[in-house]
């Protein structure tokens, strides 16, 4: 798993290009072979698809698109445009925007670098749930660009949604949050901004000696808050 670097000043743009490749490419390329399906995951150096049933995938690797065949073989490009990206994927090109993605590889890779880690956190999130806290998958869904799973009794008010965004409209950084389906009392401990809920930016794990570990404490503090009366 890659260390977190600094944030460079490419990170928003370049954020913001890569959210349009996953949700006007790579969710499409699922779509296409599965039917329905747009859920994505972390993959190594970005995010993609999961495995097609027939084999083969897409996923965004640092500044390049990689298309994966049913054989095993691989033909990959970097982001330029949307359509140049549509076409390597095998997908109609008609009606994207053809100006530049400006995809920055620095940028690129640190986004890849904190999906890494919030998708190892999850993965161990998710193993520690307690029977009858119902876990969902952990999927990256494209329309947020966030990795996230939901966990807990929904009946007893303890069902929360775990996961990490690469940044919105109102977090020029990214963050991890624990999103209860139920407000929660007003309390310190939920300090989210923009949404009920809680919060840890991307500063707080760059200044800490184990980022990982820092991670994981957040989020087991709020599901021990949300669950103290039983289920997590």
């Amino acid at each position: 798993m890659p260390d977190l670097p600094p944030l460079p000043s490419t990170f928003a743009a370049t954020r913001a290009a890569l959210h349009r490749v996953a949700e006007l490419i790579v969710a499409p390329a699922r779509v296409a072979a599965t039917g329905n399906e747009i859920a994505l995951e972390a993959t190594g150096g970005g995010f993609g698809t999961p495995p097609f049933p027939g084999g083969g995938r897409v996923r965004v690797e640092g500044d390049a698109l990689a298309v994966e065949d049913a054989g095993g073989g691989e033909r990959r490009a970097q982001l330029t445009t949307l359509p140049e990206a549509a076409t390597l994927a095998g997908l109609p090109a008609d009606g994207l925007d053809d100006a530049p993605l400006g995809v920055d590889r620095a940028a690129a890779d640190a986004l890849a670098a904190f999906y890494a880690l919030a998708d190892d956190v999850l993965r161990t999130l998710r193993a520690e749930a307690p029977e009858g806290a119902d876990p969902s998958a952990i999927h990256l869904w494209p329309e947020h660009f966030d990795i996230a799973f939901d966990q807990g009794s929904e009946a007893a008010g303890q069902r929360a949604g775990y996961g990490a965004s690469p940044g919105d409209e109102q977090h020029p950084e990214p963050y991890l949050y624990v999103g209860p389906w139920t407000a929660p009392p007003a309390a310190p401990e939920w300090n989210a901004v923009g949404f009920t809920g809680a919060e840890l930016g991307y500063a707080a794990l760059l200044e800490a000696t184990d980022p990982r570990a820092t991670a994981l404490a957040f989020f087991r503090e709020r599901r021990g808050i949300l669950g103290s009366s039983g289920l997590v």
